[in-house]
């Protein structure tokens, strides 16, 4: 409760009636420095496992350009084997040196994150920045039939 001195009747004390809102104003940012400094944390470190994708596949090209890892980590353009160290040139020949073209990208399921992301930096380092990853098609799953 506070208090305050009346002027006219010497040292009496006089009850207020308004709110004293220092202390919650307080509270208020010390709460707000801690969401500040928690929120971020809050979004490090967290184990994913992400579902197939149930979207409505995009439209390809006539003749799509596809880029296949497989499981021993070779690569294949087409149908055709082609060696990391002429990687760049064997895809310009097949873009015809258009870098605006998009790759679809395909690597079997074995294939660890790690290979796949130096593949995408190989892309990236030959120009070609348009990359389409391909996956199969999964259904959505149905909902439960009840029992009648």
């Amino acid at each position: 409760m506070a208090a305050k001195v009346r002027e006219s009747a010497g040292d009496e004390l006089e009850e207020t009636h308004e709110i004293n809102v220092t202390p919650f104003i307080d509270v208020m940012l010390v709460l707000l420095i801690i969401f500040m400094v928690a929120a971020p944390l809050a979004t490090v470190d967290i184990n994913v496992d992400l579902p197939g994708s149930t979207a409505q596949a995009a439209p390809r090209p006539e003749t799509p350009l596809f880029l296949t890892l497989k499981q021993d980590l070779s690569l294949s353009i087409g149908n055709e084997t082609v060696q990391r160290a002429a990687f760049g040139p064997a895809l310009d020949q097949r873009t015809g040196g258009d870098k605006e073209t998009r790759i679809f990208l395909r690597a079997d399921q074995a294939v660890d994150y790690g290979a796949l992301m130096d593949l995408m930096n190989l892309l990236r380092s030959s120009g070609y920045l348009k990359v389409a990853l391909v996956g199969l098609e999964t259904l959505p799953a149905a909902a439960p039939a009840t029992a009648q």
